[in-house]
C-alpha cells in the first residue's frame, strides 16, 4: 500500500464518504485529513453553497459520489451530471487544487443506458473543468461492505443457483478496495495529473467462476446456469421495485450482460507500480464477507413486509415490548 504524504497540509474532501469506496478512503487517510460528505452527513452533492463550505481548506477533492439505480429526486441526472458540476464549481469557489473522480469503466455516451451516459457526462465536466484532475474508470470493486460479495454470498446462503446474464457469459475483472484505495490515493497525492485511466483487476474470470468461489468460501455450492438477457430485465426491475437493495439493479445487468473487463471512451493504463494484482481467491473473498445472513422479508421496501419481518424477528429475541404500528 502507498504511504501517504505527511508534508501535505491540505485535508480531502470526499463526496459519496459514507458509501462502500469513499469510506474506505477515508479510513486510510484518518479523520484528521478528511471532510466526508454526503446525504448522510447533512450536504446534498448538488447543493453548490453548503459543498462550498464543506471543502473549505481542502487541497483534493475525492468525488466518489454515485447512485446505480434511481428512487424518487435522487436520479442519474441529479446525482452523477448536475452533481458533478456543483462539486466542481464548489471546488472553484474553496480554492481546491484537484479532482479525483471514480467513474465507471463502461461509461459512455449514447449507449442507452441512463447511468452509463450520466458517468460519461460528469467525466466531461471533470475534464473541461480547468481544474487538475484524475478519472478514475474503473471495473467491479469488491471488498467488506461492497454489493457483490455481500449479495452473492447471502444469495448462496438462501438459494443453491443462480443464473448468469446472457445465453453468451461475459468477463468481469474484479478490483480488491485495498488496491483501488491505493491507487486513488496515489492521485491525491499528485499522480496521474490530467489523466482518464482504466482500473481493472489482476484476474478475469467469467461470473459463473465467481460465484461459484463465492459460494465455495461460505461452503454452499451453487448451481449456475445461463438465462437469456429479457428474464434479467424484468428480473432487475423486479429487484428495484421490491428490494431495498436489488439483488441486481438494471444498470448492474446492463454491466454483465457486456462484460467488465475493458474500458470505453479514453482511457489510458495505469502505471504498473499501481495496477492491481490480487486474484478474487478465497483469502480476498473472505475478508470481504458480511455477516452471516439470508435474504429475507427484510430486505424489502413493501412497509408490510418489513413489518412482519420485525415482528417475527422480535418473537425469536422473545421481545413482547416490541410493536409496529
Amino acid at each position: 500500500m502507498f504511504n501517504i504524504d505527511s508534508q501535505r497540509s491540505h485535508r480531502i474532501a470526499i463526496t459519496g464518504g459514507t458509501g462502500f469506496v469513499g469510506r474506505h478512503v477515508a479510513e486510510r487517510l484518518g479523520d484528521e485529513r478528511t471532510t466526508v460528505i454526503s446525504r448522510r452527513t447533512g450536504v446534498s452533492v448538488d447543493d453548490l453553497d453548503v459543498l462550498a463550505a464543506a471543502m473549505g481548506g481542502c487541497g483534493v477533492v475525492v468525488h466518489c459520489a454515485g447512485i446505480n439505480r434511481e428512487i424518487g429526486d435522487q436520479t442519474f441526472d441529479r446525482v452523477h451530471v448536475r452533481g458533478t458540476a456543483a462539486v466542481v464549481e464548489a471546488a472553484r469557489r474553496a480554492g481546491v487544487r484537484k479532482i479525483v473522480m471514480l467513474s465507471f469503466l463502461r461509461a459512455r455516451p449514447s449507449c442507452g443506458s441512463a447511468y452509463h451516459e450520466s458517468k460519461w457526462e460528469a467525466e466531461q465536466i471533470i475534464r473541461s473543468s480547468g481544474l487538475d484532475y484524475t478519472i478514475l474508470k474503473a471495473g467491479m470493486i469488491y471488498g467488506r461492505g461492497d454489493h457483490m460479495i455481500d449479495h452473492l454470498s447471502r444469495l448462496a446462503r438462501t438459494i443453491p443457483f443462480a443464473a448468469t446474464v446472457g445465453m453468451r457469459e461475459r468477463e468481469i475483472s474484479p478490483v480488491p478496495i485495498a488496491e483501488m484505495v491505493d491507487v486513488i490515493i496515489a492521485a491525491t497525492n499528485g499522480r496521474l495529473s490530467r489523466e482518464t485511466v482504466a482500473v481493472t483487476g489482476g484476474e478475469t474470470l467469467l461470473l459463473s467462476d465467481a460465484v461459484r468461489r463465492v459460494a465455495d468460501v461460505v461452503g454452499r455450492p451453487m448451481l449456475v446456469f445461463p438465462a437469456p438477457l429479457a428474464f434479467h430485465r424484468v428480473f432487475a426491475q423486479v429487484c428495484e421495485w421490491t428490494m431495498k437493495v436489488p439483488l441486481v439493479a438494471k444498470a448492474q445487468m446492463r454491466m454483465l450482460a457486456e462484460g467488465v473487463t475493458t474500458a470505453t471512451g479514453p482511457a489510458g493504463e495505469l502505471p504498473a507500480d499501481l495496477r492491481p494484482r490480487a486474484p478474487f481467491d478465497a483469502p480476498g473473498i473472505r475478508a470481504a464477507l458480511p455477516d452471516a445472513g439470508r435474504f429475507g422479508c427484510a430486505d424489502l421496501r413493501h412497509p408490510r413486509f418489513r413489518i412482519q419481518a420485525t415482528r417475527r424477528d422480535a418473537a425469536a429475541r422473545g421481545d413482547a415490548s416490541v410493536r409496529v404500528a
